[in-house]
């Protein structure tokens, strides 16, 4: 079946998918290593925190300008680029470790680097791909990239992240690097797609010079695009309230875990583990439901299950309870995800992929970033559960409110 599904996606897509499966283990040997070199050097809690904001933190400054960026060039020349950068990014600071000459800004800037770098890479993938695949496959080919992820970013590479760092230092640094080249040699084989060059157009015939719009104009063209397109809208607006409401409950879930279910550290794992195994359950089922039920039913149960499931965890003390309730909301996080961007890509013109795409990216990490601050705060001031009933108010209104602009995506 694999090899009929490979078969069916093309070639350039395995190119694709396997470029992501290589550089999604290295980044997630990095993010679990990175912790704990900059824990070598220093043990104060604001440094170790730093180096989550350093990665992340791009995501806020440059993600829309990354869309823009995304629509002017090759997409695929695009991601080689960028793969090699972050390969020598990398490579010097492996060598930096080795050297015993790193500190915190090094360190910083490097993570910083690789920030950048994934807002271009991402997004430019996610435009890349229905270039790739034909439109009716494209559940299947989002399925196996959000599988690829989970397997690779989430079950592999956290241990083997850190079994590197306990062999060398600058191992799982080196280690990434080594994936970023070989990623970026993947995407080099990709063919050249007609229309996705500056100046050619389709069957590689040269287009007519168009005059260029400012960095600024052509991302606000993007970002109007999408508020006129009542669908992309409402699926936008709903992810990022969903994101925002579920940063909010989770920000404190190892506190919950605790003091609600009555966890030890490795209760809390095991719930951390559940969620991953809910997420791979969801990426094998995904084009089959959203193929059997139809896209309309699949976002609509999302949206209601996001709802459902905050309430259950504000309920519950029961931890098996707790477990079944986030592989469930798991399964429908990955459904949901594969079945807006496969709705997305059909939708948006070639032209404005890059742009519409980094608005949901934007969205997506803004989202979670903003409710993990209210989160914090909202229950330091009354219940370690009041998040969750904040949440499940947020994701009921979300429900009702984009229960009918949901009927366009039938078509």
């Amino acid at each position: 079946m694999r090899a009929l599904a490979s078969a069916r996606l093309g070639a350039d897509f395995t190119r694709l998918w396997t470029a992501a499966a290589v550089s999604n283990v290295g980044d997630g040997v990095t993010l679990a290593a990175a912790p704990l070199l900059v824990a070598s050097v220093s043990d104060d809690p604001a440094h170790i925190a730093g180096a989550v904001v350093a990665q992340q933190l791009p995501w806020l400054l440059f993600a829309l300008v990354s869309g823009a960026y995304v629509d002017r060039l090759d997409r695929r020349r695009l991601v080689v680029t960028v793969n090699l950068v972050r390969a020598v990014a990398l490579a010097g600071l492996a060598a930096g470790v080795a050297t015993g000459t790193v500190g915190l800004v090094v360190i910083y800037a490097v993570l910083f680097v690789l920030g950048v770098g994934e807002t271009l890479a991402d997004t430019a993938t996610g435009a890349l791909l229905p270039s790739v695949v034909a439109p009716e496959h494209l559940p299947h080919a989002n399925a196996r990239l959000y599988a690829a992820f989970t397997i690779g970013n989430q079950f592999v590479a956290k241990p083997l992240g850190a079994w590197l760092f306990v062999v060398s230092a600058a191992a799982p640094f080196g280690f990434d690097a080594f994936t970023f080249a070989v990623a970026a040699a993947l995407v080099a084989g990709i063919r050249p797609v007609a229309g996705e060059q500056p100046g050619m157009g389709p069957a590689g015939s040269a287009r007519a010079p168009q005059p260029r719009a400012s960095l600024r104009a052509e991302i606000v063209a993007g970002v109007r695009w999408l508020w006129r397109h009542r669908l992309l809208r409402t699926l936008a607006v709903s992810m990022g309230a969903g994101n925002v409401a579920f940063g909010a409950a989770f920000a404190v879930f190892v506190l919950y875990c605790r003091q609600r279910l009555g966890l030890s550290d490795v209760g809390y794992g095991f719930l951390l583990t559940a969620f991953a195994v809910g997420g791979l359950v969801g990426t094998t089922v995904a084009a089959r439901l959203t193929r059997a039920l139809g896209a309309v039913a699949v976002l609509r149960a999302g949206l209601a299950i996001e709802a459902v499931t905050h309430v259950a965890l504000a309920i519950t003390t029961t931890p098996w309870v707790a477990a079944a309730v986030l592989v469930v909301f798991s399964v429908h996080g990955m459904v949901w995800g594969v079945t807006v961007a496969s709705v997305r890509q059909r939708v948006v013109p070639e032209g404005l992929r890059g742009r519409v795409g980094s608005v949901f990216g934007l969205l997506d990490l803004g989202g979670a970033a903003l409710g993990a601050l209210l989160g914090g705060l909202v229950a330091g001031a009354w219940a370690i559960t009041t998040p969750f009933w904040g949440a499940a108010v947020v994701m009921a209104a979300v429900t009702v409110l984009a229960w009918r602009p949901l009927r366009a995506a039938a078509a």
